[in-house]
């Protein structure tokens, strides 16, 4: 078996050499070769916690099918609108940090969607269900197609990008749709004293 410390130095030299390259989580204008992509992502407990800190989402990460390129969008937020550029193509969604105060955890998935060339490329809410911290924690990431929350998303879309109203808008859900994998905490956590690390798994 894989020692703890082992684990830990894989990850983080996966951390380090894996740069991604940061991609706004709302841009300032919309670029004319790039097409729009946008969504939402939850942060959901849904278990009992003895930690002071409700989960967010720390980031995302995606990939582009073809190019391979990796990017990171940071949301930072346990609810929270994305508005991405992209060029179109397909992506795949591969990982996701979960914060909760000092504590951080990380997740793979690999789930597709298609960014469209000539529409507004919808990916629904993403929600993310957190289990209580444990050994074997798990995550669960449950995407789905709300109509009011669409109708939000939308409004608030059209409301950074008055030009974008009224342009054709395609729903590309990520797929698969809902996944279950297990949640790995990230060490070490930065800024804080020894005495604050007490889940070590």
């Amino acid at each position: 078996m894989v020692s703890r410390a082992v684990r830990y130095l894989i990850t983080s030299l996966l951390l380090v050499t894996g740069c991604a390259t940061e991609l706004p989580v709302a841009p300032d204008q919309p670029q004319p070769d790039k097409a729009i992509a946008f969504g939402r992502t939850m942060a959901l407990l849904t278990g009992e916690t003895s930690r002071s800190y409700l989960p967010r989402v720390r980031f995302i990460e995606i990939m582009s099918r073809r190019t391979l390129e990796r990017y990171s969008i940071e949301i930072d937020s346990d609810d929270k609108m994305f508005i991405l550029q992209l060029q179109p193509g397909e992506y795949v969604f591969t990982r996701v940090q979960i914060g909760e105060g000092p504590f951080m955890s990380m997740a793979d998935y690999d789930s597709s969607f298609e960014v469209g060339r000539e529409s507004l490329t919808y990916l629904g809410t993403w929600r993310f269900g957190i289990d209580s911290p444990r050994y074997g924690r798990m995550i669960v990431l449950s995407v789905v197609r709300d109509q009011q929350e669409e109708a939000a998303a939308q409004q608030a879309l059209f409301k950074q990008y008055p030009e974008l109203d009224g342009q054709k808008m395609t729903l590309a859900l990520p797929s698969p749709n809902e996944a279950q994998t297990r949640l790995y905490e990230v060490m070490p956590y930065p800024r804080y004293p020894t005495y604050f690390r007490r889940q070590w798994w």
